[in-house]
């Protein structure tokens, strides 16, 4: 949960994600109190959960050691990229054979751009145009509920992302957030020393790069690869000694 202002919507999710069977709680610079006596009361017999969640400043710290990362979001984005259902998208985080990260975003204005740019697949919960806006603990009720259903059917065919409708890599080969991140960043620094970027477009056109990589669903050896081609064209173009790096 990033930057959460209400006690009350915290102490909820904790009392949800107990109700399902869930247990890892990250509150990125949380806006309250989420150990106070109003979150308390509202996480009854999800206590437990408060008083484990990781308290972190960033969002990048918050997904360090996912594989699999899933955003929430009401509204479609500039890019062309798809909102999937939580019935479409969240088994695909059952899959992975690490940690995977589910985000919501605080309750006034829900996950901006940049934060956005973290996560591989976007969720947005179908609801009635009259008033589509879910209270922030609802929205979480609802995908917890969701996971729960789906790891209690471990034998349905996960969907896939429905921009490709290409098969995922297996989830043992598949690269992990941390992994697929610093090859995100590793690209745009050395796209800003070529000049093929520049500073004040930079994030436009990395959000272009990261819907292409994503779409690709990198294993751990091919994200090695692309980071090997970066580290040559540094030491070529002169930005870094000579190293000699592994193609895989």
């Amino acid at each position: 949960m990033v930057e959460p202002a209400g006690p009350l919507n915290v102490g909820s999710v904790a009392r949800v994600m107990k109700n399902m069977g869930l247990h890892q709680l990250v509150l990125v610079n949380p806006q309250c109190d989420p150990l106070g006596q109003e979150a308390r009361q509202m996480a009854v017999h999800g206590v437990d959960i408060l008083e484990s969640a990781q308290q972190l400043r960033t969002l990048p710290e918050a997904l360090k050691g996912c594989q699999r990362a899933i955003a929430t979001t009401a509204r479609p984005r500039k890019q062309p990229t798809p909102l999937e259902t939580p019935q479409q998208a969240l088994p695909w985080l059952l899959t992975a054979t690490n940690n995977s990260g589910l985000i919501f975003g605080p309750e006034d204005r829900g996950l901006n751009n940049l934060e956005l740019n973290y996560a591989q697949r976007f969720v947005c919960i179908p609801s009635s145009q009259e008033y589509p806006s879910l209270n922030l603990a609802q929205a979480v009720a609802i995908c917890c509920y969701e996971l729960f259903s789906s790891a209690q059917q471990p034998n349905t065919q996960q969907q896939t992302p429905v921009e490709s409708q290409l098969p995922l890599a297996p989830a043992v080969d598949a690269a992990s957030w941390t992994e697929t991140e610093d090859y995100y960043q590793h690209l745009q620094d050395l796209l800003l020393k070529i000049g093929y970027l520049y500073p004040h477009t930079a994030q436009a056109r990395m959000e272009k790069f990261r819907r292409l990589f994503n779409r690709a669903a990198m294993t751990k050896d091919e994200v090695a690869m692309l980071r090997g081609i970066l580290r040559q064209m540094e030491w070529a173009s002169g930005s870094n000694s000579p190293s000699k790096s592994k193609d895989k």
